[in-house]
């Protein structure tokens, strides 16, 4: 399969909420800091796009690129921002332990 074609898969994927959420706590959870923000990226990408999130944000469109850059290091205020613009919401969930 062509990279455009795995691309052009994944962003019809993220068009879904419900995968969106679990892509986005897949990430969160399995991956680094860079990961999640790079499943940032993609739902951003694969939805609205970086200038109607800027907008709904009130965060300017470069800031939101840096801050979801590879070497950016974004305010949980502007995390939490980005995920409500996209219709979600964080939360937090207690870790259940096998004993």
């Amino acid at each position: 399969m062509k990279l455009k074609n795995m691309h052009e898969s994944l962003d019809l994927d993220l068009q879904d909420p419900e995968y969106v959420a679990l892509y986005l706590n897949d990430a969160l959870h399995e991956g680094s800091p860079e990961e999640f923000y790079l499943a940032l990226r993609n739902v951003i990408r694969a939805n609205q796009g970086m200038s109607q999130i800027a907008a709904e944000t009130e965060l300017g469109r470069e800031s939101l690129y840096k801050a979801l850059s590879e070497s950016g290091n974004p305010q949980f205020s502007t995390v939490q921002k980005i995920v409500s613009a996209l219709g979600l919401q964080i939360s937090i969930e207690p870790v259940v332990l096998n004993s």
